[in-house]
């Protein structure tokens, strides 16, 4: 018996010298520390091999039922499915899910300014008007917010004119977006964010047949 317990006693002090001598134990034993900053602050930080990411698509308004266009410093969501102004440049700006999008045809970035008025600037142009955050909402649509300005999105009316930022909230149909690839081109199956329209084939039941009759 007093073996047993003497066993038991040098296992349990061992067990404490472990987890007093394990550094990762002391820091995880830390109150109030968040691990989560640290993976904050390196998806906020910017470098140029990010920027180098890219992929093309469309973005399809839920309201205006149409393609987002970036015709200079005009934006509309009024385009056609295959629409040279509707091909849009996605550049990924940071390790997470900020964007820069920019106009295929044009060359031009679609940018909020200080008003919350949804505009085109030049390619030359690196403000932070022109970086949103992705976000995949509950209903699988995608929102796009500003990175600068927090809580205004891009949205657009049923006619497909900009809606100002300050007017715009993340429940609001109007904020909402598909990603559609280009008429001819592949979805890129690496991305998160996938969309497949499946039609409902009728089932033909077979008909019942009588007993046969015998002469």
């Amino acid at each position: 018996m007093w073996s047993l317990l003497s066993t038991l006693t040098v296992l349990c002090i061992q067990m404490l010298l472990v987890m007093c001598c394990n550094p990762l134990h002391r820091v995880l034993s830390v109150d109030g520390v968040n691990f989560s900053v640290h993976v904050e602050n390196q998806t906020q930080a910017r470098d140029t091999m990010s920027r180098r990411h890219h992929r093309v698509y469309q973005l399809y308004s839920r309201t205006s039922g149409k393609h987002v266009q970036v015709l200079g410093r005009k934006i509309s969501a009024r385009g056609e499915d295959g629409d040279k102004y509707a091909q849009l440049v996605v550049e990924a700006d940071t390790f997470g899910s900020q964007v820069r999008i920019r106009g295929k045809e044009t060359n031009f970035y679609l940018c909020m300014n200080r008003r919350g008025k949804l505009v085109g600037k030049k390619a030359s142009n690196r403000s932070a008007d022109c970086v949103f955050v992705e976000k995949v909402l509950e209903n699988h649509y995608t929102a796009l917010m500003s990175a600068r300005y927090t809580d205004w999105y891009v949205g657009f009316t049923k006619r497909g004119r900009p809606r100002r930022g300050p007017q715009t909230l993340p429940n609001q149909q109007d904020v909402h977006f598909m990603k559609r690839s280009p008429p001819g081109e592949q979805p890129d199956l690496t991305t998160p964010f996938r969309f497949t329209t499946v039609s409902r084939t009728r089932i033909k039941k077979p008909r019942a047949t009588g007993p046969t009759s015998t002469g």
